[in-house]
């Protein structure tokens, strides 16, 4: 084998890696061809690095520049057609040639190429002037029929999303704006896509408007060729989308425009509401389509139905038709027996009453239609009962049928109005575009897709007889011999399907009359009579209810469930006489073919939906045949609904499902290479001697010569402009040419590398010569300098290395050093803070502590007071008023007293707050005279003289009151109790603005933060677990100790020694030696000893629990006895510690808590402020 010769820059053809049934090869570029390999860079930007004796195919020049005609492709082939659709895609050229036939690629994006400027452009101009496009296909269709008087049509075909009916509505609007006139029959044919479109379009997983239904639109010309009228055939109307949708699918979208559209009164005479509200609407999920406007579209379409003649009538009674099915889907049934037989029953009649309100019919006769079928014999009729799952399919047949009638009512309504009847001996010219649906191929196929795949066999063999005259005007124009040109088409398909005896629908029709016909039955007659064709296909299993038919896009297996009912077409005689009986006019129309036919069999002679088809498409290839036809193939890039997304094997499936791929057979049958004499020369004149380049030669001959000496005794043609060659041909030219290619490169080599050495030895032989010249000297020299700078490098970099080794030194322990200092100044700054932050929380929870006690305080003395008073005037009224009369007047006036209570003490509040302003205004007036000379007399006199003249001394020589009297606590300062003596403090200044802590209670943080289960209630035991959460024991040892302290303090435990007699030292000094002291586990087992002693112990002395209340009562009110204050004081606090009338709760209150913290081996107090805030 020759070695292949690639350079940089030229195209191949890359294996597809992919695999599968639908991959092809990719087109790159080579960009490296050293080393061994060759890297190439895909169409998809992929590099790919391959060995280079991977035989690679080069691409056709054809291929690679891309063409607008693919019939012009050197290689027609599947890689070579979709690469160049992929190309022109990329550049938005969504349209492409191949001969008379358009592919369309849909953009999924709104391309500037549609408006009135492009119809002018493309109008009266041939095939290939202008660029592809629709437009063009429309015009030649148009003046085609003006200059030959032949009619034409537009067959539009694809798979749903890729843009058929969009491409239906652009060759309609083009030939509304080129025949002349803007009539109203004109607009009467654009006016009619809207209702077909709301009445058979819906959105599907794949397009957001796919047409469910085939349409044929004969558009009428004049002699003239003005449009004077139109005619529309419809084709499979999708009925089971009314009763069922997949996921992500909507229903039609008529249903949801109504609901949007129609005014609130209008809604309310049909009972509707929401689409939320409907089981047709709902099953797949969806009730809202993107770039839909459902409100504006129903406006839209009733818009389009005033124009097509539509009576409002008319339009009311199609609405109340669309209601009542809507209002048939929400029927529900339940399964019950009667008489041991399963039957159904609705649950709820309230939607029957409303279906047959609107249908006009019995609402007891629509209950049994629904739940019951009526069985004819030839004697008598017998009713049975319906099973659950029978009765809803009755329903939805009955659904289906209405909606179905209505739907060729309307078709049969818009073609009354835009259709014209010829005049007897009239030739009427036409133009028919065909919006129908490509080939599918669905996980479950049934009775719709074998008949959607039927059409599209037909409309295979049409396009490919089309295609062979194609390219037999090809040959013949070129003066080709093409006689033995032979290929195959699907006649044999075609004729299993429905054209020979006991075909398919044959035997569909035939099972579908007998009364006990089914669907196993129907696939066992299949079975037998076509399991010898070559193109009916077994199902793997016998068990599988299916049959598969070799199209000619792929085997497709079909499911026989639901064929026969499919293919009846029909609901049950019950429905059909509840119709014949209704008083609504317009439902009686809708079913008036069928009721011309007399007696009780009627539905049995109808013909069924098989037949029909198959009748209606022979009339339509008639038609189609009668026609000059122009294609246009339709393709979806993507299933993503993106622009610029190209997927190969979508694409791929979709041009063979398309027939584009018979295109490469019938031209494999004949000559599928095919070079323009110039393109031919420039490659191949290499291969024959004396052939200049294209331009300097004559090219035809010279493309004679090149095939006479390499192609000689071979098959092969030479048109009038091109050569016509075979595959075989082609591959045995490049081949020849690789071969030619080589043999050339290694004479150009040898003689280049000859030349090289020669040349480079002269050269280096020069500079030999030169350099030993002067070696010698020059060797010697630079021996000498470098021994020198060696020892001056060695010397400097040993002293280099001592003076680094001492600096890094140094820098080290400087850096040590500091790093130890700035740490130590760090945390000894950062101990401050913490501790004067503490300190001002401490200070600012006590200032707000002491407010809230002084205040409690007071009101609770003076309502005591008043509830004394209370007691009082109540012994007294009783005399007067009597027992009740007396209690409800001494009732009213405590509460009287109670409200002048709380308003005295906001009284007192404010009056503090003057005072603190009055105060801080004379420290900002005594800071003003700081710098004044002020004598000490006056000095004396000004801070003295607030004290009355009359006061003095007391009688046991201690300071007089300047507060003026016990019972005024806010002026004489807060008398503080610590159980031993009564210390005298100065009012504290009122802070403004002070924080609401009502929601701040003793109990609430008692249950949230203490531990071991404890409450907020007082204990006279000693606790064996910390209160809060400590980390070290120190911490824990501590917090013990404060609540044996506490414990002490409240003589709830014994003193660990009792007071010796004639000891003089004061009570405060020992309580600072004790807690001064060291606290360890010793001392905490012993205390808790004493603890358990004095619970056994039942003398226990319980002082202060009767005459705790009346003692605080007796301070509140104003005792002026140092020794009752004291007194009062203890009473206090044993009564909120032995469960008098207050508990611990009103004890911490009043009082403040401590926290004990171990630090440097001794135990320091400081205040709990989380309980005094509490």
């Amino acid at each position: 084998m020759a070695l292949q010769i690639l350079r940089t820059g030229d195209w191949v053809w890359l294996p597809s890696k992919a695999g599968g049934e639908y991959a092809v090869d990719i087109g790159a570029k080579v960009k490296f061809t050293d080393s061994g390999q060759i890297q190439v860079v895909d169409d998809d930007g992929q590099e790919h690095w391959l060995d280079k004796k991977v035989a690679l195919k080069a691409m056709h020049i054809s291929s690679v520049e891309g063409m607008e005609d693919m019939i012009e492709l050197g290689e027609l082939h599947e890689k070579g057609i979709l690469r160049n659709l992929f190309t022109r895609y990329l550049e938005n050229n969504i349209y492409t040639y191949t001969g008379s036939i358009l592919v369309a690629i849909n953009p999924y994006q709104v391309l500037d190429i549609y408006n009135m400027q492009q119809i002018q452009q493309y109008k009266d101009k041939k095939i290939g002037d202008l660029p592809p496009h629709i437009f063009a296909i429309a015009d030649n269709a148009y003046y085609s029929m003006q200059r030959y008087g032949h009619d034409q049509c537009v067959v539009i075909s694809g798979e749903s999303g890729a843009g058929k009916t969009e491409s239906t509505k652009l060759v309609l609007q083009f030939l509304a704006a080129v025949s002349g006139q803007h009539s109203w029959i004109e607009q009467q044919i654009l006016e009619a896509n809207p209702i077909l479109e709301a009445f058979g379009n819906a959105k599907t997983i794949r397009n957001d408007n796919s047409s469910r239904f085939g349409k044929y639109i004969d558009i009428h010309f004049t002699p003239s060729g003005v449009i004077e009228g139109a005619r529309i055939e419809q084709y499979l109307l999708e009925k089971s989308r009314i009763v069922n949708q997949a996921h992500n699918e909507r229903n039609y979208h008529i249903f949801y425009c109504m609901l949007k559209g129609l005014t609130q009164d209008q809604m309310n005479q049909l009972h509707l509401k929401d689409a939320t509200g409907y089981y047709y609407l709902t099953q797949g999920g969806e009730i809202t389509c993107e770039g839909r406007d459902d409100r504006a579209e129903f406006s839209v379409i009733r818009a389009a139905m005033k124009v097509l003649m539509f009576t409002d009538d008319e339009v009311w009674d199609i609405l109340r038709i669309l209601a009542a099915l809507l209002h048939l889907g929400n029927v529900k049934y339940s399964s019950t027996e009667v008489s041991n037989i399963e039957s159904a029953e609705i649950q709820d009649k309230t939607e029957i009453q409303l279906v047959a309100k609107i249908l006009g019919v019995d609402a007891n006769k629509l209950y049994q239609g629904l739940t019951s079928k009526t069985i004819q014999t030839r004697e008598e009729s017998v009713t049975a009962s319906l099973s659950q799952e029978a009765s809803l399919d009755v329903r939805d047949a009955f659904v289906k049928g209405i909606y179905g009638r209505m739907f060729i009512w309307l078709v049969d309504k818009i073609n009354a109005a835009v259709y014209k009847p010829s005049n007897p001996g009239q030739k009427v010219r036409s133009i028919g575009v065909l919006d129908i649906f490509g080939f599918e191929l669905f996980d479950n196929n049934s009775f719709e897709q074998l008949c959607i795949n039927f059409a599209n066999e037909n409309l295979q063999q049409f396009f490919v007889h089309h295609i062979f005259k194609l390219e037999q005007a090809e040959y013949d124009s070129e003066g080709i011999q093409w006689e033995h040109i032979k290929f195959v088409d699907n006649q044999e398909i075609l004729d299993l399907i429905a054209i020979k005896k006991l075909n398919i629908v044959a035997l569909v029709d035939e099972e579908a009359k007998f009364p006990k016909g089914s669907d196993a039955t129907l696939l066992q007659k299949l079975h037998q009579h076509h399991s010898k064709n070559r193109n009916y296909l077994m199902p793997k299993s016998s068990r599988a209810a299916q049959f598969g038919i070799s199209h000619f896009a792929g085997n497709v297996f079909y499911n026989v469930k639901g064929f026969l009912e499919k293919n009846r077409d029909t609901f049950s005689i019950d429905l059909m006489e509840l119709i014949r009986n209704c008083k609504f006019p317009f439902l009686l129309n809708l079913f008036k073919e069928e009721f011309k036919l007399s007696g009780k069999n009627t539905l049995k002679r109808n013909a069924t939906l098989g037949s029909q088809f198959k009748k209606s498409l022979e009339s339509l290839m008639a038609t189609l045949n009668a026609c000059q036809p122009f294609f246009v193939r339709c393709i979806k890039p993507n299933e993503f609904k993106k622009p610029q997304i190209f997927d190969r094997e979508l694409c791929t499936r979709q041009l063979r499902y398309s027939g584009m791929m018979e295109t490469i057979r019938i031209r494999k049958a004949g000559y599928p290479i095919r070079h323009k004499f110039k393109d031919f020369v420039d490659r191949y004149r290499l291969l024959a001697d004396g052939i200049g380049p294209a331009h300097t030669v004559d090219c035809k001959q010279a493309s004679q010569k090149i095939c006479g000496i390499v192609l000689k005794g071979t098959d092969y043609q030479l048109g009038k402009s091109k050569v016509f060659l075979k595959d075989a041909q082609d591959v045995y030219l490049e081949h020849q040419r690789e071969i030619t290619i080589s043999k050339k490169i290694v004479i150009i080599q040898k003689m280049v590398k000859g030349w090289h050495q020669r040349r480079k030895f002269l050269l280096m032989k020069k500079n030999v010569v030169i350099i030993q010249a002067v070696w010698k000297g020059y060797a010697q020299r630079k021996r000498y300098l470098a021994i020198k700078r060696g020892y001056m490098r060695l010397q400097a970099l040993f002293q280099s290395r001592v003076l680094t080794q001492r600096f890094v030194g140094t820098r080290n322990l400087v850096c040590r050093f500091q790093r130890y200092a700035r740490g130590y100044l760090a945390r000894r700054r950062a101990r401050n803070r913490h501790r004067s932050i503490v300190k001002i929380q401490a200070g600012f929870r006590k200032i707000l502590a002491q407010r809230q006690y002084r205040r409690m305080k007071l009101e609770r003395a003076k309502k005591l007071e008043a509830e004394r008073l209370k007691k009082e005037e109540e012994q007294l009224l009783k005399k007067q008023m009597g027992k009740k009369g007396a209690k409800e007047e001494a009732e009213r006036r405590l509460r009287q007293r109670y409200t002048d209570i709380e308003q005295q003490v906001i009284e007192q509040e404010l009056k503090e707050r003057e005072e603190a302003k009055q105060k801080r205004e004379q420290a900002a007036l005594l800071e003003s005279r700081k710098g004044e000379d002020v004598s000490d007399t006056d000095l004396m006199n000004k801070m003295f003289d607030f004290l009355d003249e009359d006061e003095g001394s007391q009688p046991d020589g201690r300071t007089t009151d300047v507060y003026g009297g016990v019972g005024d606590r806010t002026k004489r300062g807060q008398v503080i109790d610590n159980g031993y003596n009564t210390v005298s403090r100065p009012p504290l200044a009122p802070i403004e603005d002070e924080e609401d802590l009502s929601e701040f209670t003793f109990s609430k943080f008692a249950t949230t933060y203490f531990q071991g289960g404890a409450d907020h209630t007082h204990t006279r035991k000693v606790i064996k677990h910390t209160l809060l959460e400590h980390k070290t024991e120190g911490e824990q040892l501590a917090a013990l100790a404060v609540w044996v302290l506490i414990l002490r303090f409240m003589d709830d435990m014994p003193e660990p020694q009792k007071k010796q007699q004639g000891d003089t030292t004061s009570v405060m000094t020992k309580i600072y030696a004790t807690l001064g002291r060291k606290f360890n586990k010793q001392d905490l087992e012993k205390a808790m000893q004493a603890n358990q002693q004095l619970e056994d112990d039942p003398t226990v002395t319980k002082s202060y629990t009767n005459s705790g209340a009346k003692e605080e009562c007796e301070e509140e009110t104003g005792v002026n006895d140092s020794q009752e204050e004291v007194k009062d004081n203890k009473g206090d606090i044993g009564a909120s510690g032995r469960g008098g009338d207050r508990t611990c709760n009103s004890w911490w209150k009043c009082s403040v808590g401590r926290q004990i913290h171990e630090h440097s081996g001794e135990i320091t107090l400081h205040h709990w402020s989380r309980h005094t805030s509490s």
